[in-house]
């Protein structure tokens, strides 16, 4: 089973190519934040301590992602849920979390990085916004994200050199899935 990491700035179309990776391949998607999501809403008590950081605009700590990606995979495991592996979306965030995740998880196979522009970002999120009234795409808080994002992933991208395939994401989806499929293909065979 690989391990494969998604990554991108805010607004590169990760989503869009996550679907279409689980679609074709069955990978089994995980995205921190859905996990994250999902345990504030199981009523644990993990959730409930979550669910108090999320409110009050606090970052989620580390370890404690980690630990419910590692559950995650460790129930798809033993259920049999994926024979292919895991595609983990937007993770890590910044190189340390990366570090951690090979230290207390395992070794990532391959790692997407759906490389656009910072124009091309702050267009799309725009274009999100005027659609889907999300609090965090507004102009500041835009730039702000894509700042953080570069540079952050900067350091991801340098770090992993030899696992990263650089997508130029700024084409059609099918252009875009159509080099992933190859990437994929030539991973899994």
């Amino acid at each position: 089973m690989k391990t494969i990491w998604v990554i991108g700035g805010p607004g590169c179309g990760k989503g869009t190519q996550c679907d279409l990776i689980i679609k074709k391949y069955g990978f089994l998607h995980l995205s921190s934040g859905d996990l994250l999501r999902d345990e504030v809403t199981s009523g644990s008590s993990r959730g409930a301590s979550l669910q108090e950081l999320m409110t009050k605009g606090l970052l989620v700590p580390t370890d404690i992602v980690l630990d419910l990606i590692k559950e995650k995979m460790e129930k798809a495991r033993i259920e049999g849920t994926t024979k292919t592996g895991f595609l983990i979306d937007g993770y890590p965030r910044e190189l340390e979390q990366g570090i951690l995740f090979k230290k207390n998880v395992c070794s990532v196979d391959l790692i997407l990085f759906f490389d656009v522009s910072n124009e091309t970002m702050s267009k799309r999120l725009l274009g999100r916004a005027a659609v889907s009234q999300r609090a965090d795409d507004n102009v500041e808080t835009i730039k702000k994200r894509i700042e953080t994002f570069n540079e952050k992933n900067g350091k991801i991208v340098e770090y992993y050199k030899d696992k990263i395939v650089r997508i130029n994401a700024e084409r059609s989806v099918e252009e875009i899935f159509n080099e992933v499929c190859t990437v994929l293909d030539r991973l899994l065979a």
